[in-house]
């Protein structure tokens, strides 16, 4: 008999040999059914494979609310697209093929990329497939079994040759297809009933561009139908909200071939949106005793080898310049520079904390396969913040960021929740001072008294970290701020104060971004509000539209009142018809449309058509309207 333990802390008595399955089944026939698979010491496996005395289990059931169940189906579904893609290209060489967040995907090695009408074939024959019944089958194997099995398929010889010594080797088998893996699967194909191939796209091997390309198509699933179905309406509603597409029709950036690859070009509406974002930053920052300081753009390679991103980052540094036998970077991040302005004099305690912050651009060398929009660039635009502390004003510090974030994401009517990202496997600093600033951020976290989660191996290479994560008006969710405990740095610069007993003391440092980069952030507002920004974040606020051409030079003067009001207010006088213009006023996402004719301008009034107002005017006096809108914008509301 072997015994485990379950989640409530009591035992099971089995007999020797038994799997997951066994456990659920001798708890009760309901769970037998709804179980799809277990975790066995906190690791998702198979609910076949066997049980050892001793383990901690819990049983995984089906549900679509469950990581860990659809984890199990999207990984076994990848498994069925492979079949299916193999029983219709059977030269077709097999990638790799994992779950994802909100789905799957697999890479296939075949001559030419897949077709809407092949993502369609293929989608059917996954569907025969599943029908089937094959069960997953999972074999364990040695080095030399596995390579004589894959001695054809020399991707999957890359990855044997990857595989420790001393770590299992295994594959799965649904019916004609066999793939190295870990697992874990459902336990038969028929699971899978409810699944979309929503997408192909090329994919270098192993994400390095130097390497084959491969064809990879995206896909996912869920136990339940209307599940499916929900997911898909989200991903056309995302479409329409892409910041591309939006961006494009509003005019707010371009991306141009003579820039270069990730290198946004802001046009004068766009640029009014980080204006207004970095205006806001500066005067939240301003109230809270932060100075604001700039360092070089381009500076001696030295001192990112000193700061530690040369050896842990280079592959994300644009390549160095040489001049004058010296080398040279454009700066990744603004960290190394604000710790020379920390050291640049003798500092205190009494100066302590000194809080510096610097809204500049950065530049990172990102894999062209990775740049999306505004969401992945190579120059960013940080909202960058850098507190030089003592090691007991840490956790005031931590909570006046998270405060700064609670106003920001407020304001913005955003839901955000707390991750604390903690040491990654390549990083610098010893372990003592790792467990310090980890220990340090949990304090932090405790005294704000918000739940958060644990992101193990999350954290940057020079310091755990704060992950802000919020959700978007469809429910999707985006990785925000970002505040992170550095022990390193100051370590490295050998940066001091002098403590009240009189004795040099190493300060701790912060860094900290509240919107993280502005081109990220700005795309995810135009997703979020679908283009259709609050008045104070809007690029036109006011369109000014006259009836006729005898009301141009009287609309103009409102124009030029609403400009004084501080409005971003524009004239519309061309000569096409007064519905066409307010419709296009309407495709432009302008908040508020003023309709002046001879009424309006004997009157001193508008007429006033909010957006979303459904075509509803409402006449006010011109004054009343400045009153009502400044109003709106001084307090950033989010309407209309």
């Amino acid at each position: 008999m072997i015994v485990v333990r379950l989640p409530d802390g009591s035992k099971k008595n089995l007999p020797e040999g038994s799997s997951g399955a066994d456990l659920a089944a001798a708890i009760g026939p309901g769970l037998a059914r709804a179980a799809i698979a277990v975790t066995v010491g906190g690791e998702l496996r198979d609910l076949d494979r066997p049980l050892a005395d001793g383990d901690d289990v819990s049983i995984v059931t089906r549900s679509d609310d469950c990581e860990e169940a659809l984890y199990a189906l999207r990984h076994s579904a990848a498994h069925v697209l492979a079949t299916a893609v193999r029983e219709l290209y059977p030269d077709a060489g097999i990638g790799f093929g994992p779950p994802i967040e909100n789905g799957f995907y697999y890479d296939f090695a075949v001559p030419q990329p897949f077709t809407p009408e092949d993502l369609e074939a293929i989608e059917q024959k996954m569907a025969e497939v599943a029908r089937q019944g094959y069960d997953f089958e999972r074999r364990e194997l040695s080095r030399a079994e596995a390579e004589e099995l894959f001695a054809d398929d020399p991707l999957k010889l890359e990855r044997l040759s990857e595989i420790p010594e001393d770590e299992t080797i295994s594959t799965y088998t649904d019916g004609p297809f066999t793939d190295l893996c870990r697992g874990p699967h459902v336990r038969s194909t028929d699971e899978i009933k409810h699944f979309k191939l929503l997408s192909g796209a090329g994919a270098y091997w192993r994400g390095d561009e130097t390497r084959q390309m491969l064809q990879r198509i995206y896909g996912t699933a869920f136990f339940d139908g209307g599940s499916l179905e929900q997911h898909l309406h989200r991903l056309e509603e995302a479409k329409k909200r892409d910041h591309r597409k939006i961006g494009q029709a509003l005019d707010l950036f371009s991306f141009q071939e003579e820039f270069g690859p990730g290198l946004v070009a802001w046009h004068p509406k766009g640029a009014r949106i980080q204006m207004r974002l970095r205006r806001w930053i500066e005067d939240l920052l301003t109230e809270r005793d932060y100075e604001f300081v700039y360092t070089p753009h381009v500076t001696s390679e030295a001192l990112f080898e000193r700061s530690g991103h040369l050896p842990t980052y280079a592959e994300n540094m644009y390549p160095a310049m040489e001049g004058e036998g010296e080398s040279f970077r454009v700066k990744p991040m603004n960290c190394p520079g604000h710790t020379m302005i920390y050291a640049a004099r003798p500092r205190s305690y009494r100066d302590l904390p000194l809080r510096l912050s610097e809204i500049a651009n950065v530049y990172r060398y990102e894999r062209s396969g990775t740049l999306h929009g505004l969401l992945r660039v190579r120059m960013l635009t940080m909202d960058d913040g850098h507190i030089f502390c003592t090691p007991d004003q840490v956790e005031d510090e931590i909570y006046t960021c998270i405060e700064l974030i609670d106003i920001v994401m407020g304001t913005l009517g955003l839901e955000y929740r707390l991750d604390l990202s903690t040491r990654p496997e390549k990083r610098i600093g010893d372990d003592a001072n790792w467990d310090r600033a980890e220990e340090a951020l949990r304090d932090a976290l405790d005294r704000v008294g918000r739940d958060y989660g644990i992101d193990e191996g999350g954290g940057a290479f020079y310091g755990p970290k704060i992950d802000i994560k919020f959700k978007d008006a469809i429910g999707r969710e985006w990785q925000g701020a970002t505040i992170q405990l550095d022990f390193n740095l100051p370590e490295r610069f050998e940066l001091e104060y002098i403590g009240q007993d009189n004795q040099p003391h190493r300060p701790v440092m912060i860094h900290r971004a509240i919107f993280g980069t502005l081109e990220r952030f700005t795309g995810f507002l135009i997703e979020h509000f679908a283009g259709a920004f609050p008045v104070w974040l809007a690029p036109v606020q006011v369109r000014v539209l006259p009836i006729t051409d005898d009301h141009a030079e009287g609309a103009a003067a409102i124009v030029a009142r609403l400009r004084q009001a501080g409005m971003e207010a524009e004239l519309d006088a061309r000569s096409d018809t007064l519905s066409y213009r307010v419709r296009d006023g309407e495709m432009q996402k302008v908040p508020y449309i003023l309709v002046v004719g001879d009424r309006e301008l004997e009157g001193g009034t508008v007429a006033v058509r909010a957006r979303g107002s459904d075509r509803k005017q409402i006449v006010m006096p011109l004054e009343e309207f400045i009153t009502k809108v400044t109003g709106e914008i001084a307090t950033r509301e989010l309407a209309p």
